[in-house]
């Protein structure tokens, strides 16, 4: 596909959504002008997108999903980098797995309480900027507000609201969060909360694919409408794929968690 693409780089309709559109999108040769080239390039793009064309139908009368679509990014790079789109993707999963492996651990650490983010007059910051954390024994953890202790309230209401499960207690700058005990309820209480940072980062993924949709419909207008079809294709396919991996994350998280 990519080859035969490349063949019509100059040609403005590029990308074709059926085998009846080649005749509408593809320019004619001129008149004593070399036509073997076009022709050659005319008939390769006819069997390519034929060829698809029969794969699709013959998944459909299976009951299987349509053929997926692989464009070349070189050959849209002027439209919008798919190589960058991915990227913010791949991101947003990443930064699930972060998640999951700093929050959502069965035994409670110090190491978990360090980027709860809290709230204070002057701005947002992680918990380990405000405070010096430490374990007091494996039933309990220290919060020194010793440094900050105008945010001891801040801090206490930040790891309360985590979803955690955590009590903390405020003796004037100290807090003191009592380590739950591992049980049923408190590893379904994870589950959930692994169910609800899933969907925070499906939100994220959506804001990253509807991004660039919107910067492929800015050229509506300077390409053909099947090049803007394939390429909205070509970006949600993306955006499935990353969302299968993020429900992959979330079902081993929540078999781990669960035990």
């Amino acid at each position: 596909m990519a080859l035969a693409l490349r063949c019509l780089r100059p040609v403005p309709s590029l990308l074709l959504r059926a085998p009846f559109a080649v005749a509408r999108g593809l320019p004619r040769a001129p008149r004593g002008g070399p036509a073997p080239l076009l022709e050659g390039c005319r008939q390769c793009v006819q069997q390519v997108l034929l060829s698809r064309h029969l794969a699709t139908k013959k998944a459909k009368g299976k009951g299987q999903s349509q053929a997926k679509v692989n464009i070349s990014a070189a050959l849209v790079e002027d439209i919008i980098n798919l190589e960058e789109t991915n990227e913010g993707m791949q991101a947003v999963i990443e930064a699930l797995k972060e998640d999951f492996s700093r929050n959502l651990s069965v035994r409670t650490s110090p190491g978990a309480l360090d980027h709860i983010t809290v709230v204070t007059k002057d701005g947002k910051f992680p918990l380990n900027q405000l405070g010096q954390i430490s374990q007091k024994s494996p039933q309990l953890m220290i919060v020194n507000m010793t440094n900050f202790p105008e945010s001891t309230a801040a801090a206490a209401k930040a790891i309360r609201e985590s979803g955690m499960n955590l009590n903390p207690e405020v003796d004037g700058t100290m807090i003191r969060v009592p380590v739950p005990k591992v049980t049923r309820e408190h590893r379904e209480s994870l589950a959930k909360l692994a169910k609800q940072f899933t969907n925070k980062s499906k939100e994220a993924l959506r804001k990253v694919r509807s991004k660039s949709i919107t910067q492929v419909k800015k050229f509506k207008n300077k390409v053909s409408e099947d090049t803007i079809w394939l390429l909205e294709k070509q970006i949600q396919q993306m955006a499935d794929e990353a969302a299968m991996e993020m429900d992959k994350l979330l079902a081993a998280k929540t078999k781990e968690l669960l035990g």
